[in-house]
């Protein structure tokens, strides 16, 4: 498999790994120092709290044991060792979930080729904000 086929499979199993609620594999890929900006707070994740499992599978649980996930734009650079992965996303929790919800994100993800294997070292996920002063989250933007 080529590098672009592994990165766009890796992305696929993430996604599959949210619809599913499998915190292991959602948290497998990163290495233990990847950076993060995720759409949580705080503005930078703390260290390897990404591959947190427990977290993660609570999360799950406060969403109804998983949630939808899409990826639709995705576009995978790669240069050697490093690869870049931009996409538009997609999550949410149906109506009958504890905390149902749904938005379009934007995200972006570092990877690096590590022991022949691609794993994320940096990932930055973000929503755009209203410019009309009330600085709301555009949670209700689609591509």
């Amino acid at each position: 498999m080529d590098n672009e086929a592994a990165i766009r499979e890796l992305v696929a199993d993430r996604t599959t790994a949210m619809r599913t609620g499998d915190a292991e594999a959602i948290c497998r890929p990163y290495t233990s120092d990847a950076v993060v900006f995720s759409l949580a707070p705080p503005l930078v994740q703390p260290p390897d709290g990404n591959r947190d499992v427990a977290q993660m599978r609570a999360w799950f649980e406060e969403k109804g044991g998983s949630v939808w996930s899409e990826v639709r734009d995705l576009h995978v650079t790669v240069d050697g060792d490093l690869a870049l992965c931009t996409s538009l996303e997609s999550m949410g929790a149906p109506p009958s979930s504890p905390q149902p919800f749904t938005l379009w994100y934007r995200s972006t993800l570092g990877l690096r080729r590590l022991d022949g294997e691609w794993r994320i070292v940096h990932e930055h996920t973000s929503t755009p904000f209203h410019m009309d002063g009330s600085f709301r989250a555009a949670t209700d933007l689609q591509p």
